[in-house]
């Protein structure tokens, strides 16, 4: 059975940093690529981070700057390092597992995180 479980969420104040993980189970985790999205109350998913099975990253442009992904193929994790926390930052952050070209695509039930002072 395939798990994908977050953590790391919780409530910052602006310009706070969070470290968020998600942990994977039941997949051959070093050959899927992984990726961070968001979705805001009202508003549709959206990538935030994104890291491939060789190790190339990419961003969306309102994060670039303040997000860092990384992944340890030893642990079966993927961390999604948040700085310079923003309130329009605030979402359920979903971690993704997708292996180009097959139908293997995975969600994990997402983490809250909100930026509020």
């Amino acid at each position: 059975q395939v798990q994908l479980v977050e953590s790391g969420g919780g409530l910052v104040q602006p310009g706070g940093s969070l470290r968020l993980s998600c942990a994977a189970s039941g997949i051959s985790f070093s050959i899927y690529g992984i990726g961070w999205y968001r979705q805001a109350p009202g508003e549709q998913r959206g990538l935030v981070a994104a890291i491939t099975s060789s190790g190339f990253t990419s961003y969306a442009d309102s994060v670039k700057g303040r997000f860092t992904i990384s992944r340890d193929n030893a642990k079966n994790t993927v961390d999604l390092q948040m700085i310079s926390l923003k309130p329009e930052d605030t979402a359920v952050y979903y971690c993704r597992a997708r292996r180009v070209g097959t139908p293997n695509d995975y969600w994990g039930q997402g983490t809250q995180v909100t930026v509020s002072s």
